[in-house]
């Protein structure tokens, strides 16, 4: 496995562990835990952006050719 597609999968792994905290977090009582789950889904969100970009820029740049990792 090459390092650009392993860095896809730890992406990939990454977002799916924040937003899995962030629903458990939900599960709480109180202000802290609402306040971690809105950060957990904040950084979810932004490693799917990043993931999506990251991908785009590594299929176009020739990287991975025929978009295969």
């Amino acid at each position: 496995m090459s390092l650009k597609a392993f860095h896809i999968v730890f992406i990939v792994a990454s977002a799916l562990l924040s937003l899995g905290f962030g629903v458990w977090a939900l599960t709480g009582n109180g202000a802290l835990s609402a306040a971690a789950a809105g950060v957990a889904f904040l950084v979810g969100a932004a490693l799917v952006v990043y993931g999506v970009r990251f991908l785009k820029k590594v299929t176009r740049t020739g990287y991975i050719a025929g978009g295969k990792l």
